[in-house]
Order: C-alpha cells, then structure tokens, then sequence
C-alpha cells in the first residue's frame, strides 16, 4: 500500500501548496504527537529544529500546536544540521524529533524529517500508522486543557550538537594547521559548521553562512559544486567542505578543486576502516551507486549490498545487515559507528581525521575509476507515467540494448514531481541513446 503523505525522506513539497501549510502542520503535529504518547513512555517530549527557509516561522508553530494539543512537551532548537536533531533526541531521551526542513531544494519548498527515540528516522510501517491519524477526526486526539503540552526554546543546540561531535575523536585531534574552505549552503550548518572547525584550530574561510530566508541552496552548498571548486582554489586550501540546506549531506573538493562525490568518499573511508579493521560487514549503497565503486569493492573483498534511494533505506540495510558504513553518491553518508543518519559535518570530522598528518586531499582519495554515470532528472505532470505502458516499453527497449555494457536505472522521485533517469556505461554513445529512448516516453 503506497503512503500518502511521506515520501523517500519525510515529507516535502511547495509552501502553502499542498500538504505544506499550517493547517496540515498542525494535524501532522497532531498525528505524530498522537502515536508517540500512545506507546505509553513516562516522559512526553517531542524536539523540533529547522533549517534556514523563511517559510519555517510560519510552519514551526502550526507544528508546535498540534503536538502540544495531542500532550507533548516540545523543545525549541532553531536552525540546526538535521544530524544534530537525531542526536539531541537520543540525548535528551525525546519521544520523538522532527526536522522541519526540505533538505537540498530551493527555498520555496519545505517538509518534515520525523525520528524516533533512538534517534532513527521512522519506519515506513509507523509513517503509514501516523497517516492514518493524520486523516483521522481531530478532536478524537485532542487532550484535555490541563494535559496540554508546554513548550519552550533552548539557545545551545548547536554547542551540544558540536561537543558531541568531537567526543567521537581524540582529545588531542586538532587542526591548527589546516586550512579549510567550508559552504554551509546558508542553511542549518551555517553556525555549527564554521564553530567546530574554529574550536579545532583550523584557518576557515566560509561561505554561505548568511542566510537571509531565500538564499538556501542558491548557487551553493553540495548541488552547486561549482561555488566550493572556486572558493578552493581561490583561497589556497587544503581541502573544500560544502553542505547541503539541512547539513545531511557533504561533497569535497581537493587542494587543486576537483570534485570528491560521495561514492569517492565512501571508497576512501571504507578502504581505511577495512586497514584499521574497524569496517563492519562492508558498506552499503543505493541503486545510484557507481558501478565502479561495486567493482573496485569486489577487487578489494569488500563486501557491498544495494539498497534504495534514501538514507533511511540505507540504514535500514546497514542495521539488517550489521554494517557499520554505508551512504550514497549524493553525500548522504552514514558512519555507523558514530550516527544514526546522514551528517556532512561529521563526514568532513573522519576524513580531516585522515588527513591529520600532513597527507593531501588528493592523495586520499579518487580510490577507484567511476563508470560513466549520466543522471537526468524530467519534471512531469504525473509521476505515475512512468507505469504506462509507453514508458515500460522503453525501460525494456534501453535495457535490453545496454546489457552488459552498463546498466539504467528510472525511478520516481521521492520528494519531487520528477522522473530520474540514470545511465551508466562507458560507452558515450549508447549513453546517450538509452537517455533519450526512455526521455521520449515520458512526452
């Protein structure tokens, strides 16, 4: 049964279309609020952070409303990097946290990240629970006025969030002699970030850390590689760091501005925990996974397990599987051995770790030889395209004519009105070809 209201991430879309308004924050509020008082827990907490967009002061407290009219006491943490949420929660023993941010999309959009008390997103089978009480009567799940939640806002969210991080390393890890070019995407990193390389000791020079309500994701942060490549060279440093508006995700550049995504990264990370024989099981990736890292994972006998697009879905395959690495090309990175979820801070930690002694960006990384990945990303009017039998048709036709020489991959997208279309060979023509057959059945 498909759901209605989450998707791959949470919940996400326009603001003030759709499902992201006040009144259907409250009743998410509501609804959620609902399900955790019901598992019967002692103490009812719920703690909400947010990223930058403007549209989060109209949001937070429509949620705010719907969780304290169900009974929850509810923490206030401001802009905080969404890793940051799921350890609080954990910390601080919450019933529950919610992220209120729409990741790496443009300002105008925004959305729900929901986790539970163990500081891990939701199941799909307790979204669908909270959905049913979405659309339930509300005042069936209204509390009594002297059950009513109180509500307050706490200023040192960030400094818990970056004592944790540095709890992961050595007391004598420092970065006195580095010189780090950071984009915060003037999202939810833009003061935690530069503060911990700060406390560190490192020389920073930052960017996107000015956020203004709007410029969130504009021309930077991890989906505009461009801006940190420039910032890299421009500022002689040694490594380049760039977020994304809620700080899941991190792409690198290296000392000369080359681009490190995250299958680059992963390859590197795994091949060090392998030596210092802290890697657990092996590593988990998506469909959207290089072929190249599969290859070069299978030359070094570690093992490597496909889940869907998603973090969420990664983790879930990573705790199935005992694995303590996994993560995704886009930079959603889980370290297992530190966190619950994606976190781009404390990626861009473990590999300034690596990186302590003196050794370049460079020479660290490009572990493996990435297959020729090409991803198109067509908006359409329906999603549900991609089922007609047109478009079935075509997946078959571009399969059949890549098979193995490369593989396709076309997907829905989960928090946007698109079809994904992925091709990976090392055949430019056929590349192209397998694009456009599946391109012209979506029309």
């Amino acid at each position: 049964m498909a759901k209605k209201y989450f998707g791959t991430d949470g919940i996400r879309g326009k603001v003030n279309k759709g499902n992201i308004n006040g009144e259907m924050f409250f009743k998410f509020g509501l609804a959620a609020g609902t399900y955790f008082k019901n598992l019967r827990k002692s103490k009812q907490v719920a703690i909400i952070a947010k990223d930058t967009r403007l549209s989060g002061y109209t949001l937070e407290p429509a949620l705010v409303s719907g969780l304290a009219s169900a009974g929850m006491h509810v923490f206030l943490l401001g802009p905080l990097p969404t890793n940051g949420l799921a350890m609080l929660t954990k910390k601080m023993k919450a019933n529950m946290g919610i992220m209120i941010t729409a990741s790496h999309n443009p300002y105008y959009d925004n959305g729900l990240k929901l986790f539970g008390p163990d500081g891990l997103k939701l199941s799909d089978r307790i979204e669908m629970k909270i959905e049913k009480l979405i659309d339930s009567k509300i005042i069936k799940n209204l509390s009594n006025p002297k059950k009513l939640g109180r509500v307050k806002r706490l200023e040192n969210a960030n400094d818990d969030y970056i004592k944790i991080l540095k709890k992961n390393f050595p007391n004598n890890f420092n970065l006195k002699k580095m010189r780090i070019a950071i984009d915060c995407a003037n999202g939810a990193g833009y003061k935690s970030a530069p503060n911990l390389l700060k406390s560190l000791g490192a020389k920073i020079y930052e960017t996107g850390t000015s956020p203004n309500g709007f410029n969130i994701n504009s021309k930077c942060g991890s989906t505009f590689p461009k801006k940190i490549q420039s910032f890299v060279r421009k500022n002689k440093a040694h490594i380049g760091i760039s977020l994304d508006g809620d700080a899941d995700r991190v792409i690198l550049a290296d000392e000369r501005g080359k681009i490190i995504d995250g299958d680059q990264i992963i390859g590197m990370l795994a091949t060090r925990w392998k030596r210092k024989k802290i890697l657990k099981g092996g590593v988990v990736g998506t469909l959207m996974s290089n072929y190249g890292l599969q290859k070069y994972f299978k030359n070094k006998k570690i093992k490597f397990l496909r889940a869907k697009v998603g973090d969420r879905y990664v983790k879930e395959k990573m705790q199935k599987n005992k694995f303590n690495l996994g993560g995704e090309q886009s930079g959603h990175i889980i370290l297992g051995k530190f966190a619950t979820t994606g976190d781009g801070l404390l990626v861009a930690l473990e590999v300034l770790f690596a990186m302590r002694k003196g050794k370049k960006a460079s020479e660290i990384f490009n572990v493996f030889k990435p297959t020729k990945q090409l991803l198109e990303n067509i908006t359409v009017k329906d999603k549900s395209i991609i089922d007609t039998l047109k478009c079935k048709n075509a997946i078959k036709k571009a399969s059949k004519i890549i098979k193995k020489q490369g593989r396709i991959l076309v997907r829905k997208s989960g928090t946007e009105p698109k079809i994904r279309i992925m091709v990976e060979t090392d055949n430019n023509k056929l590349l192209l070809n397998c694009i456009n057959i599946v391109k012209r059945s979506l029309n």
